[in-house]
């Protein structure tokens, strides 16, 4: 098949599509959420037959929820900042209504009949779901259907895969991601989205407490419906067991916080990224200066050297620690079918069954050193600064390399993996282009510096011109 032109993307004219700005319109009558979705709906049914981000749509539930939302405004009554709003659940969390197949051909036409916890928060808040956003296998490297909107022959990133897709598709305003080793910021980053990764627990996983590292992502065309988003979910069902939650201190979005001393952090991922993206990095960098705010590198002072070194190496410590992890899981769906697997997936478990627990916990002695390290610097800057993917989105089927036979088709991680290993909160500004993509910077802070962080990214979005290289 003869595949369209790619577009060419500019953080100048790009529009995606947002929700809030469309609240005041329900509640005066102008506009309604039924006539909101049904404007989704149309986009959809244009764009999903070459994108293919959805695993399965659920437009008649959809459309009820949508006409049930339009009664309650209609009322002056509606149930949170985010009723009415249409939003793609990443098919890893259960739906009552929909099937949950995560990508795997060992769970076609797995109906569960319930919802995850931050579904069930959705719904409470009056949220539309729509429909189910394509995951590579098992939220692992084994790619899905999905392809870029910007061009048809790249990979929109993974493992959330449709859930970036459906927002520079300009399908849907919110969806909900999810992260291990690099699932939401990357492929965030290369669709232009605008993606919070909260930290590790903010937001309750519901069934999907397998990982360590696992944390939820909610990506979006703007920080307002990203944050109303994670508010609205926190309220309700809280962070995973155990975890205080994710912190806010008001009913929108933290207004833009200008930073005092930021630091480049740049990981392992430095040495393999593009020289486009070095470039509008280091752009972005001279802007920030240019509007008095102190940068700092790792040579500039020892506590930042001190934590550079130690997340250099997270990629290899993530990978182990998710294989060791995942062992019993997937032990259980290679003696279902193991011909119904990825290789990608075999060579993981391979992965898995070679780390002893004392390798188990070594790597979590030196994550724990991360982490300790990245706190030492809590009253030294305001927040990280550091590329969200190493460039921009790949051609399809291509590899950022095969790692005892793990192999990376929805791009390399290496930029994403030491925030993973923090459990840290990122958030992806999406002002750069690199050869006419996207390429999002990504601001971590500290833990539980959710709201800090988002503050922060805001301003950058109104601070640094747009680039591109």
């Amino acid at each position: 098949m003869d595949l369209p032109a790619p577009q060419t993307y500019s953080p100048v004219t790009f529009r995606p599509l947002t929700f809030h700005d469309a609240v005041p319109r329900f509640l005066s009558g102008e506009d309604t959420p039924r006539a909101y979705l049904e404007r989704c709906l149309e986009t959809i049914a244009a764009r999903e037959p070459e994108v293919m981000a959805f695993a399965h749509l659920n437009a008649e539930g959809a459309r009820a929820a949508a006409d049930e939302s339009t009664a309650r405004h209609r009322a002056g009554v509606p149930l949170s900042p985010i009723d009415g709003l249409p939003i793609g659940i990443k098919d890893l969390y259960e739906t009552h209504d929909m099937p949950t197949e995560m990508g795997c051909e060992l769970y076609k036409g797995n109906r569960p009949n319930r919802d995850s916890a931050m579904v069930q928060a959705l719904r409470a808040a009056g949220a539309v779901i729509v429909g189910k956003t394509v995951t590579t296998e098992l939220g692992m490297s084994h790619p899905g259907p999905t392809r870029h909107p910007f061009d048809l022959r790249r990979t929109p990133g993974g493992s959330s895969s449709g859930s970036a897709a459906v927002i520079s598709a300009g399908m849907l305003p919110v969806a909900i991601g999810s992260q291990v080793v690099g699932s939401v910021v990357r492929p965030a980053s290369f669709n232009a989205n605008w993606a919070l990764k909260v930290s590790q627990g903010a937001l309750n996983r519901g069934e999907r407490q397998g990982y360590s590292q696992s944390t939820v992502g909610v990506h979006a065309g703007c920080p307002e419906d990203m944050w109303a988003v994670a508010v609205e979910i926190a309220k309700r069902v809280g962070g995973d067991p155990g975890a205080p939650g994710l912190f806010w201190t008001g009913e929108t979005a933290p207004p833009a916080f200008k930073p005092r001393r930021l630091a480049v952090l740049e990981t392992e991922g430095w040495a393999a990224a593009h020289p486009g993206a070095i470039a509008a990095f280091e752009q972005a960098l001279d802007a920030l200066r240019a509007a008095g705010v102190t940068v700092l590198r790792r040579g500039d002072h020892p506590l930042l050297e001190a934590f550079e070194q130690r997340a250099s190496t997270a990629m290899e410590m993530s990978r182990e620690v998710v294989a060791y992890e995942s062992g019993w899981s997937v032990a259980n769906l290679m003696r279902q079918d193991a011909s119904k697997l990825s290789d990608s997936l075999k060579a993981r478990f391979k992965v898995g069954n070679s780390v002893t627990l004392a390798d188990y916990r070594m790597h979590l002695l030196r994550r724990e050193e991360m982490r300790r390290a990245q706190a030492a610097l809590a009253g030294e800057v305001d927040a990280f600064i550091g590329l969200a993917a190493t460039g921009p989105a790949p051609v399809l089927g291509s590899t950022d390399g095969t790692i005892r036979g793990i192999t990376h088709t929805t791009g390399n991680p290496a930029m994403n993996t030491a925030s993973s290993c923090l459990g840290c909160p990122v958030v992806t500004v999406p002002i750069m282009a690199v050869d006419g993509m996207p390429v999002a910077l990504a601001v971590s802070g500290q833990v539980h510096q959710d709201e800090r962080a988002t503050a922060i990214g805001r301003w950058i979005a109104g601070a640094v011109p747009p680039i591109m290289v």
